[in-house]
């Protein structure tokens, strides 16, 4: 990565393969959004379309990876999506990722519907009148439903995928059977399912979801994804992950 413009607050968080991101503290990821990128698993030609990209790094970590063959990263804000830009020419990504500043409910005409093979996201993760809410604006459309709920991205997801394609979110395991009934809604059949935990003994904190447009029924529920094998270190499966990231 080189020769990347950093306004201020912001740093570059190298991811591998000379692959780097530039992160803010407004707009900057956490392991969820690792997994997620992980758990949805595209292919070397994919075109596929991350929702909510925030700094964009589920889309960087699959360019990193050599995957899918087009990618389109949407984001609302405008200063993650000016993050994201400067990842991009700084990456000499822009043959492979575009970047579009647009609420995802807003895409007709700038991406063209029912082409996408993937379409992902991490979503917030609490209703827009949910617990404390935060005076900041970046902080409530991240965490809250402000900008988005589970209809507005499910509708969106069942636009963008071609029949067959897939649709992978993540979300707290106490909203589970709310989005597989609004999945539901839009043909979006859940078709595999992983509960994340810190350690083996502790409740899951994180619900992954892949989903098929016009699937048949039939739910795979794979083995819980535990990070922590103790106190301090990371199961194999986690340092698989965060190989190349903590490597360089």
């Amino acid at each position: 990565m080189k020769n990347a413009e950093l306004l201020k607050n912001e740093h570059i968080e190298i991811l591998g393969n000379d692959i780097g991101v530039i992160v803010s503290d407004e707009h900057t990821f956490g392991t969820d959004a690792m997994l997620l990128a992980s758990f949805a698993a595209p292919k070397r030609h994919d075109l596929a379309c991350d929702l909510g990209t925030g700094c964009g790094i589920i889309p960087l970590l699959w360019a990193r990876d050599e995957k899918c063959s087009e990618i389109y990263a949407v984001e609302i804000q405008e200063k993650g999506f000016n993050q994201l830009e400067r990842s991009i020419q700084a990456n000499s990504l822009s043959e492979k990722l575009t970047a579009i500043n647009s609420d995802l409910r807003e895409l007709q005409g700038r991406v063209e519907f029912g082409r996408f093979d993937l379409v992902t996201m991490n979503p917030p993760y609490k209703k827009e009148n949910a617990g404390i809410v935060s005076e900041k604006t970046n902080e409530q459309i991240a965490r809250h439903e402000t900008a988005c709920n589970f209809e507005d991205i499910c509708l969106t997801a069942s636009k963008l995928l071609k029949f067959g394609g897939r649709f992978c979110i993540c979300i707290r395991p106490e909203r589970l059977f709310e989005m597989m009934q609004t999945m539901a809604g839009f043909r979006l059949e859940p078709k595999r399912m992983r509960l994340v935990k810190s350690r083996a003994d502790e409740k899951p904190w994180l619900c992954l979801i892949e989903a098929r447009l016009g699937g048949k029924s039939g739910l795979t529920v794979e083995k819980d994804f535990v990070l922590y094998k103790n106190k301090d270190s990371y199961t194999d499966e986690m340092n698989s992950i965060l190989y190349l990231y903590r490597k360089d």
